[in-house]
């Protein structure tokens, strides 16, 4: 499968706003793109139905092609963890319907951009993460960590957890939520930049109208790349284990 898995080291850190940015500079690329979002939390009522406002972030990036239903599978009211959320309405979510809903998505020919829900050990199911749904899935991470005060450790913290469920990590971007305002603020991408072994792939400046202008300090990495699938090399043919 063709495409990213969007994570953050916490949540409001601007996944969405990343994921969507990242889909908008494929199409104008020229290349197919498609988008997921499996579950989402926090939404609203809207005609009887739930919709949350990452997924119609989502469905603007991709020009509508997609209904909100099908990038997003399970939308909740409640702002909670998904199994929280799941169990107060009376669902149960399983990673296997998870992952089925995320792969329904994906085309041979375009690129699948996934975004979690919270952090990697965010609770998904009863018994799995959001870490687990990317091992299933098999796709490589990206993840966003927010410019501020404790996000050396957030940042460290996730690659660490990454790399012990050996997930493959394609980069970091560091998204500015708000204006930076501190001697932290000012040092943390370069102290980052020195201790972590993957990409600092980007960082976004803030953007207080929500300006497509985020797309620009995206445009200079190639999500084309990013997004291939990887080959196993130095496999030994299955013939020659006869």
């Amino acid at each position: 499968m063709r495409g990213l898995f969007f994570t953050g080291t916490d949540t409001g850190v601007g996944k969405t706003v990343v994921t969507a940015a990242v889909a908008r500079l494929l199409r104008w690329q020229g290349a197919p793109v498609r988008v997921c979002k499996p579950v989402a939390t926090g939404g609203r009522l809207v005609e009887g139905a739930c919709r949350c406002e990452d997924t119609e972030q989502l469905a603007a990036a991709v020009g509508q092609e997609q209904t909100l239903a099908e990038i997003t599978p399970w939308a909740f009211l409640e702002a909670v963890a998904p199994s929280v959320a799941a169990r107060l309405a009376g669902k149960a979510l399983t990673l296997t319907d998870v992952a089925q809903a995320v792969t329904a998505n994906a085309r041979p020919e375009a690129s699948l951009l996934v975004e979690g829900v919270g952090g990697l050990l965010c609770p998904l199911t009863e018994r799995e993460t959001v870490a687990d749904l990317i091992g299933k899935l098999g796709l490589p991470v990206v993840v966003v960590a927010r410019r501020s005060l404790g996000t050396l450790n957030h940042t460290l913290l996730t690659l660490e957890v990454a790399r012990a469920r050996g997930l493959n990590v394609a980069g970091v971007v560091v998204n500015e939520t708000a204006p930076p305002a501190g001697l932290a603020d000012m040092t943390n991408v370069e102290e980052l930049r020195q201790r972590i072994e993957v990409p600092l792939l980007a960082v976004v400046p803030w953007q207080p109208d929500g300006s497509d202008e985020v797309a620009n300090a995206l445009a200079a990495v190639d999500w084309r790349r990013l997004c291939q699938p990887k080959r196993a090399v130095g496999l030994i043919p299955s013939d020659n284990l006869k």
